[in-house]
């Protein structure tokens, strides 16, 4: 007979359904080993599938792991902030109140998350990253990066220069002059494989602060983890506070509206927040919606 598994969906990011970012969500994922979990990840074949175990520390609330259709990650954004949501929609996290705050073992360390509830259903969720972002080594030259969205080098050349930042899964942070740029860029995979799968920060995140809805628009291209494009990306954004924060920063908190998945027509809105002391980012957040989509039994 074969074990089976039951499984959620959800559109993260968004408080619209077929908006955001897809994620599948198996909450009781016991019994599933690591080769099982990848081709479970590569048959939904969504940016993120989530596995949730028991906890294996006395202040974790759960343990998740998380595979995009070509491997397993160590940290992402949505897979934290959708299964968050997904686990409280479905009670298997008790809500306390209008805030929850729980404990996810990831990777990358432990992620608490925030989630805000109305009437006693959860409607946002958010993280705060485990690790403040950390600044790379200097990526290629405009004129190769320009090469690998197809686009021409004066496209790039803003007031803020192309730079690599991870909180726990690294990207190269490009810049473009206005939204038309941002809509042409498209990944060469041989210009991708000559100038950056090798580096530091493989993954593309382009951006505009010339965007009329938000601080930011931006897309996201992961060309090595299988994603061609991504509706929205937490660790990212994440990562993108890094990015934006400026060095002479004053203590206080920062805080942004990203908007992603546009181009794709799944919309999706971040809420990023920075604090900051003595010069330095203290802590990341990282929140939004989510919807709940759908729900079934895969049998193995």
């Amino acid at each position: 007979m074969p074990n089976e598994y039951k499984f959620f969906t959800a559109d993260v990011f968004t408080d619209k359904m077929f908006g955001g970012n897809q994620l599948a969500v198996f909450p009781w994922a016991e019994g599933l080993d690591d080769p099982t979990m990848q081709r479970i990840a590569r048959e939904f074949n969504l940016s993120e599938t989530v596995f949730v175990f028991p906890s294996q520390t006395a202040t974790g609330t759960r343990r998740v792991r998380i595979f995009t259709p070509g491997t397993e990650l160590p940290f992402a954004g949505h897979p934290t902030v959708g299964a968050a949501f997904v686990l409280a929609a479905i009670g298997e996290i008790k809500l306390s109140g209008d805030e929850t705050r729980i404990v996810f073992e990831e990777g990358v360390g432990p992620v608490p998350v925030l989630i805000r509830a109305k009437n006693g259903r959860p409607i946002f969720s958010q993280l705060s990253a485990a690790k403040m972002p950390e600044l790379g080594p200097p990526p290629p030259a405009i004129e190769k990066l320009a090469a690998v969205l197809s686009l021409e080098p004066e496209q790039l050349k803003t007031a803020r220069q192309p730079a690599a930042f991870s909180c726990g899964m690294p990207y190269v942070f490009v810049a473009v002059r206005d939204l038309a740029a941002l809509a042409q860029a498209r990944v060469r995979i041989d210009e991708w494989e000559r100038h950056l799968s090798k580096y530091w920060a493989p993954e593309i995140f382009v951006l505009t602060e010339a965007a009329d809805d938000a601080d930011v628009r931006g897309r996201m291209f992961a060309p090595g983890a299988g994603i061609t494009e991504d509706a929205a990306t937490g660790s990212a954004a994440a990562a993108l506070a890094g990015y934006l924060t400026p060095s002479d920063s004053k203590d206080g908190t920062l805080r942004w509206k990203l908007r992603q998945g546009v181009e794709m027509g799944r919309a999706s809105t971040l809420e990023v927040e920075a604090d900051t002391y003595g010069g330095n980012i203290v802590a990341v957040r990282v929140g939004g919606a989510s919807v709940l989509v759908s729900e079934g039994t895969l049998r193995i």
